[in-house]
C-alpha cells in the first residue's frame, strides 16, 4: 500500500493538479499548450540530453534489457495491428494508429517519476538505456509503417517512403535531444570539457522538465473525452498496461536479466500510452477518437496496474 501513497499518488497528484487546474479554468489553454510545448521540445529534450551525455554507454545498454523490452513492444504492437484489423474491422490506416497506442509507453514523463521514487535516482540507469533507443526505434517503426501503408497502390518507391519515415524521426525534438546528449558523451570521453556554468544552466532546464511535463499533461488530458469504439479502447489499455509488461517480465526471466534491469524493463513497459500516441494519430488522422481515450483512460487504470507490478518486482 504504500508504494500506492509514496510513490505512485505524487506523480498522478501532479497531472490532476493540471487537470483541476485547466478544468477550473484557471490555466488558459493557450497556457496549456505553451507549457506543454516548452516541456516537450526544449525541457525534455535537455533532461535526455544531460542524462546521454553522463550515461555510461558501454555498462549500461545491456543486450538482455533492451531486447526484453523492445520484443515486448514490437509484439505488444503486433497483436494490437491485428486485433484492430482482422477482429475489429479497422481500416488498415487505424490498425496503425491502434498498434502505435499499444505499443508507445509513457517511459519519460510517467516511467521516470516513478521509478526515481520507487527505487532511488541511482536506478534509473536502464530506464536511460530504454529511453535512448526509445523515441527513434519506437518512431521509425510506427511511421514507417504507416507510411507503407498509405502508399499502397501509388508510384512511391519503398526508398522514397522510408526516406521519407527517417526525416520524420530526425526531426523530433526528443531525438535530437538524445543524439546530442550521445554525441557530448563521446566528446567528453575524448577530453572535451565544458565549463561549469554551462552543466549548472542544463541542469536548471532539465530539472523543471517533468514538473511542467506532468502539469501539462493533465490539463491536455482534460481535453481528451472518453468516447470511440469500446474495443479499440480496451485493445489499447489491455496491450499497454498488461501485454507489454507481461511479455517483458517473461522475457526478462528467461534471459537471465538482473534484478536491477528487470525493474527498469517492467516499470517502463507498464507505463500508459504517452500523449506521443494522441499526436501521432493525429498527424495521420487516423483512429484519433481512439487514441485519445486509450491515453485518458489507461492512464487512469495504470494507477492501479503500475501498484500491482511494483509489488510483484523484486
Amino acid at each position: 500500500m504504500s508504494a500506492l501513497f509514496d510513490v505512485i499518488l505524487p506523480v498522478f497528484l501532479v497531472i490532476g493538479f493540471g487537470y483541476v487546474v485547466a478544468w477550473r479554468g484557471l490555466f488558459a489553454p493557450a497556457g496549456v499548450d505553451g507549457l506543454q510545448r516548452y516541456a516537450q521540445n526544449f525541457g525534455v529534450p535537455v533532461l535526455l540530453f544531460k542524462s546521454m551525455s553522463a550515461l555510461d554507454l558501454s555498462a549500461e545498454f545491456n543486450p538482455v534489457l533492451l531486447v526484453s523490452f523492445y520484443a515486448g513492444a514490437i509484439a505488444s504492437f503486433l497483436v494490437g495491428w491485428f486485433v484492430a484489423r482482422r477482429v475489429i474491422g479497422r481500416s488498415p490506416e487505424d490498425a496503425v494508429a491502434i498498434a502505435f497506442a499499444c505499443l508507445f509507453s509513457n517511459s519519460l514523463l510517467l516511467g521516470i517519476p516513478i521509478m526515481e521514487r520507487a527505487y532511488g535516482t541511482q536506478a534509473l540507469a536502464g530506464n536511460f538505456a530504454i529511453i535512448a533507443l526509445h523515441s527513434p526505434m519506437l518512431y521509425t517503426l510506427g511511421i514507417t509503417v504507416m507510411e507503407f501503408t498509405r502508399a499502397r497502390g501509388s508510384d512511391l518507391s519503398a526508398g522514397r517512403v522510408a526516406l521519407r519515415a527517417l526525416k520524420g524521426v530526425l526531426k523530433t525534438p526528443l531525438v535530437i535531444g538524445i543524439l546530442c546528449g550521445i554525441t557530448m558523451n563521446v566528446l567528453t570521453q575524448a577530453g572535451l570539457v565544458m565549463p561549469g556554468g554551462f552543466w549548472a544552466a542544463v541542469d536548471m532546464v532539465a530539472r523543471s522538465a517533468l514538473p511542467a511535463a506532468l502539469f501539462a499533461l493533465g490539463g491536455v488530458l482534460l481535453r481528451y473525452k472518453p468516447q470511440g469504439d469500446s474495443a479499440s479502447i480496451a485493445l489499447i489499455c489491455a496491450c499497454s498496461l498488461i501485454l507489454h509488461p507481461a511479455l517483458t517480465w517473461g522475457l526478462g526471466k528467461t534471459l537471465g536479466l538482473d534484478a536491477a534491469g528487470l525493474r527498469s524493463a517492467v516499470v517502463t513497459a507498464s507505463m500508459a500510452p504517452g500523449v506521443n500516441a494522441y499526436l501521432f494519430a493525429n498527424l495521420y488522422g487516423a483512429a484519433v477518437r481512439s487514441a485519445a481515450s486509450g491515453v485518458l483512460i489507461a492512464t487512469a487504470l495504470s494507477i492501479l496496474t503500475i501498484w500491482g507490478w511494483l509489488a510483484a518486482l523484486p
